[in-house]
């Protein structure tokens, strides 16, 4: 008898999010080596999240290929982000993004985040968050 209770599907494995990547690298008419050093990733790296041949690759490098690609984090993991309107984007959200200049691509990616549980209920709150990202990713691409 199989006790896992792990009922969560993944959210895409390394070859569908490899091809879904390709296939944006197609269509906005980009080579292999221009997405790598847009997105700031190896080439031969990116080569092998498009083949599908690693492991998935982490949220900070699928945001850095998100962004350079133009497209938001939720489209490179194939999900549809609803918002509804009584959600949308928090009022403290839209404040920090403004202050801050943020792309929609980043406050799209920012309005699905719960910390504890909750949405952030400040603009001070936010920037805390968009900080330990931007370092997730600045320190995430140093490694590679």
């Amino acid at each position: 008898m199989n006790s896992q209770k792990n009922t969560t599907p993944p959210i895409s494995d390394a070859q569908t999010i490899g091809a879904r990547i390709r296939s944006m690298r197609a269509e906005k008419g980009l080579s292999l080596t221009e997405l790598a050093e847009n997105a700031g990733v190896s080439k031969s790296y990116l080569s092998t999240v498009e083949n599908g041949t690693g492991s998935r690759p982490g949220a900070a490098v699928l945001h850095k290929l998100a962004q350079a690609l133009g497209v938001t984090l939720a489209d490179v993991l194939g999900r549809e982000v609803q918002a509804t309107k009584a959600q949308g984007i928090p009022p403290s959200l839209r404040e920090f993004a403004k202050q801050q200049n943020l792309p929609e691509t980043d406050i799209e990616m920012l309005a699905g985040i719960k910390f504890r549980g909750e949405t952030p209920r400040d603009a001070a709150s936010w920037s805390f968050i968009y900080r330990a990202i931007v370092m997730s990713v600045q320190t995430e691409g140093q490694a590679e």
